[in-house]
């Protein structure tokens, strides 16, 4: 219980920094929350910004301090909500924002609109600008390019997309990409039913809350059901679309063994997901890509998709916000992300593995 008390008294002391204007750049945008420190999002826009000749940038509104002698390592911090978004209105060359934790439910009221990926989701992850078609004024629009990650993950590395249509879904977690994927599996992959599995009882509670307020005709939706028995998952129906939004730790607690035997159930055997063709989204690709998860799925025989396509997809829907550019359809600019995003996940895995072989 010592080391969160720790984390407060070091982050209270952290002096806050100014949000910098390069004059040197043409546009601003920016990457507001912390942990920043493992970030991606930076290298995958610049690598976009490069490839369209624009001479921008993406920044992190953080400063890092700590070493490793000290508790917490270091990591990163962004300024204030009122703070960050007084100095990108007054700022011409901001051009959007990546918006990550802790900020991506606190923002929401804050801004002019959302869309209804936001709404959806239950959280924004992108500010956009839109002027308004009456006064022409700026407006700084919120969204959630995370569902646009998560359905592209799943349909373009899918062998027969067709077949989530009319077929169970399952979710793994009970936080944001849990509530993104619901949204995803109701809309483009046209899921029957949403299967949840999620060692928090009370989180899947709030979920399922969230979901009647914002949709209150339980007929008109893919109905939500939390699945705790390894024996009912092994009974009812395969899912053929599977999205997995928890860390990569081993199961500990009785409730975390539990929940990894219903998903253990739900993954079922290799000939019998052979017949499904199922395909499991792995969205936890730091520090390693290859879960254990991951290794059980593929064992039964199931398609994994890793996280860094779902990274990938939704950072080339902000770029297409920011730009107004059509980011997919010019030559090239997807490879060159590719080669950058997965190039760098694998550095990282090599990095860690070489780094526990010495230890």
């Amino acid at each position: 219980m010592a080391a969160p008390a720790i984390e407060t008294t070091a982050a209270s002391l952290q002096p806050e920094e100014p949000i910098r204007i390069p004059a040197h750049l043409d546009g601003v945008a920016y990457l507001y929350g912390h942990p920043l420190l493992n970030s991606l999002s930076p290298s995958l826009h610049q690598t976009v910004y490069n490839a369209l000749d624009l001479n921008w940038q993406q920044l992190p509104l953080s400063s890092v301090y700590g070493t490793s002698a000290t508790y917490p390592p270091p990591y990163t911090r962004s300024p204030p909500i009122p703070t960050f978004l007084a100095s990108i209105k007054a700022n011409p060359k901001f051009v959007g924002s990546s918006v990550t934790m802790p900020h991506k439910v606190a923002i929401m009221p804050h801004l002019d609109d959302l869309t209804e990926h936001a709404r959806q989701a239950g959280a924004c992850n992108t500010i956009f600008i839109r002027n308004d078609p009456t006064t022409s004024a700026r407006q700084y629009i919120g969204t959630n390019t995370d569902c646009d990650g998560i359905r592209e993950a799943l349909l373009q590395n899918s062998p027969d997309p067709s077949r989530f249509r009319g077929r169970p879904a399952l979710i793994i977690g009970g936080g944001g990409t849990a509530r993104t994927a619901v949204y995803v599996m109701r809309r483009w992959l046209g899921s029957s039913r949403i299967y949840i599995v999620n060692r928090d009882a009370a989180e899947v509670a709030t979920i399922m809350a969230e979901d009647r307020a914002r949709n209150p005709d339980p007929t008109a939706q893919a109905p939500l059901i939390h699945v705790t028995d390894p024996e009912e998952a092994a009974r009812l129906e395969c899912p053929a679309a599977i999205v997995s939004g928890i860390p990569n730790y081993p199961p500990k607690t009785p409730e975390e063994i539990n929940a990894r035997a219903v998903i253990r159930s739900f993954l079922g055997s290799a000939s019998e997901a052979s017949q499904q063709e199922g395909v499991i989204l792995e969205m936890c690709y730091h520090p390693v890509p290859w879960t254990d998860i991951a290794q059980m799925a593929s064992t039964a025989g199931w398609k994994v998709i890793l996280g860094s396509e779902a990274l990938i997809w939704q950072g080339l829907e902000q770029a297409r916000l920011w730009t107004g550019r059509d980011i997919v359809g010019t030559p090239g600019v997807v490879e060159a992300v590719k080669a950058v995003v997965n190039g760098s996940v694998a550095e990282r895995a090599a990095h860690l593995k070489r780094a526990s072989s010495v230890l």
